[in-house]
């Protein structure tokens, strides 16, 4: 008796971003703000960071909220139902409880029910894979539209007295709807990691060490020199191979939007890189913080309001965080 063959679903050819959402937490927290537990100053942050203010939201608002009215926004400004989302991807380091995921309640509030939904945990990396598998799902039949969040609470997981990360944090929300396209609209995606140097940043105790009363609330820490080097040198690199992938020039590009980690770190991206002054360049660092995963989609969200013209130009976005991981893509802008 012979085996049956196996029907396989196939989709589009191709996938585009329809429009961004956004959600910022509700205050303005500036420098001098923060300066005192970690015996600094206004003007050490902004040389060192190139932040002037970051958001930070309400005790009683948490990431799945911030998701949620991001997400909202964008299926609003896509034109596509909220019936018709296929799947939702959260990219969340966040996330208030381990399970369930905050996908699945996003999902339900935006009136996707029974959408396909799940969380990915890659850090400040999150929401360019998500936009990798939004892409990956359509175009394998899987999904006709998807919405990818990048979204964090960062404030939550913050210790003041910190002086390596806690001053950069914010907190807030990025979403697109993704879907069918009739030409490529999302470039091949380059992403990895590097998990030999996991101690770069991340928490530095874990759930049961607090339970168990041998550590204090797991709060975030990073290495500073060793993250800059490694984003400032290798990843160039990643960001070469994005736009040699998706077969253009860095003069092709309208804008280029990297994850929103240090202002001295972007401004040395575009210089290795050699773009040219006409590329308009992400830099929503200075009055956001840097967000993790929703920074890309937060820092695009505003290029786009405060230059509508480059709607229909491509854009290169790249995150790098905890893991170490990395991804890059060149997008059309929607």
């Amino acid at each position: 008796m012979s085996t049956p063959t196996l029907r396989q679903l196939q989709g589009p050819a191709h996938t585009r971003i329809y429009a961004y959402g956004a959600a910022r937490g509700e205050n303005y927290v500036p420098n001098d703000d923060l300066v005192g537990p970690i015996d600094s100053s206004d003007e050490w942050i902004r040389q060192r960071t190139g932040i002037v203010t970051r958001v930070r939201a309400d005790s009683g608002t948490d990431a799945i909220d911030l998701a949620s009215d991001a997400a909202r926004e964008a299926i609003e400004k896509s034109g596509v139902e909220p019936s018709a989302i296929d799947a939702v991807i959260v990219a969340t380091i966040s996330n208030p409880k381990q399970t369930p995921s905050a996908s699945a309640i996003v999902a339900d509030r935006i009136g996707a029910n029974p959408a396909a939904a799940y969380d990915v945990n890659a850090a400040c990396a999150g929401f360019a894979y998500g936009v990798a598998q939004a892409d990956a799902l359509i175009r394998g039949g899987l999904a006709t539209h998807v919405v990818v969040v990048g979204a964090e609470k960062l404030s939550d997981i913050v210790d003041p007295t910190d002086r390596s990360i806690s001053f950069l944090l914010g907190d807030g929300a990025g979403a697109v709807v993704v879907g069918p396209s009739d030409t490529p609209g999302i470039g091949p995606t380059i992403w990895g990691s590097d998990g030999s140097k996991a101690d770069a940043v991340g928490m530095n105790a874990t759930l049961t060490e607090f339970r168990d009363g041998s550590a204090p609330w797991p709060t975030l820490r990073q290495e500073g020199p060793t993250v800059f080097r490694w984003a400032v040198w290798e990843m160039v690199k990643v960001a070469r191979q994005a736009i040699e992938a998706a077969g253009i020039q860095p003069s092709d590009l309208a804008a280029f939007v990297p994850h929103q980690a240090n202002m001295r770190i972007i401004d040395e991206f575009a210089k290795q890189l050699g773009l040219p002054e006409s590329v308009v360049i992400g830099r929503d660092i200075e009055t956001t913080g840097n967000t993790s995963a929703a920074s890309i989609p937060l820092a695009t969200h505003r290029l786009l309001e405060e230059h509508p013209e480059l709607s229909g130009g491509l854009a290169l976005q790249i995150g790098f965080g905890a893991g170490l991981v990395f991804g890059a893509q060149v997008v059309v802008l929607p």
